[in-house]
């Protein structure tokens, strides 16, 4: 089933997530539920906290950066076949001299701004069977996860950017909770007069 995502402006947006264990109610259709809301958003990550649930889950689908020329062929290889669960992610580690790379949130629709990150990551997280892994990433499959986690711990990619940024796309950030925005997917806006 395909859910509304959350707008800018939501409190749930800005709450830390909370862990989920094994016996976590319905987890398979939650699952099911998010990976529906995000293809359906053309996505290629969302995380609980966008549908309303202040959890510790995200995940991600960067196969379509598979077909990017302008990424290096190993790049589109691995990220041809990066789609991947989240549930209680640890970022262990974060290396590397911080690089810019255009981005945007289904929360924040019709804004896209250059954000600087780390080039590679370590996260600890257990999949959709609860088996627990430790691995590294690099490049666009770090970026995509860290803009991902930021969401469980309450950041917004909009946080990162400078002072002038912040205050040049002000009134769009207040117009997207108003629910004054183009986005072609279903949305749950919290300050609108009406919702859509």
């Amino acid at each position: 089933m395909i859910l509304p995502i959350v707008a800018y402006g939501d409190p749930v947006l800005r709450k830390e997530g909370i862990e989920i264990d094994k016996d976590y109610p319905k987890l398979d259709e939650l699952l099911e539920n998010m990976f529906e809301t995000m293809y359906g958003a053309r996505g290629i990550g969302l995380a609980a906290p966008q549908i309303g649930l202040p959890l510790r889950i995200f995940l991600v689908d960067a196969t379509p950066f598979g077909d990017d020329e302008d990424l290096e062929e190993e790049e589109q290889t691995l990220l041809s076949e990066f789609k991947k669960v989240f549930i209680n992610p640890k970022i262990i580690d974060e290396t590397g001299d911080e690089w810019a790379y255009n981005e945007g949130c289904l929360s924040i629709p019709a804004i896209n701004e250059d954000v600087f990150r780390k080039p590679t990551i370590t996260i600890e997280y257990f999949d959709e069977n609860f088996k627990k892994h430790t691995h590294t990433f690099s490049g666009m499959a770090a970026r995509i996860i860290q803009h991902e986690y930021d969401h469980i711990e309450g950041i917004l990619f909009t946080d990162k950017l400078s002072p002038l940024k912040k205050k040049l796309i002000k009134k769009k950030l207040e117009n997207i909770s108003k629910g004054k925005t183009d986005a072609n997917y279903r949305m749950r806006f919290p300050f609108a007069k009406k919702k859509r």
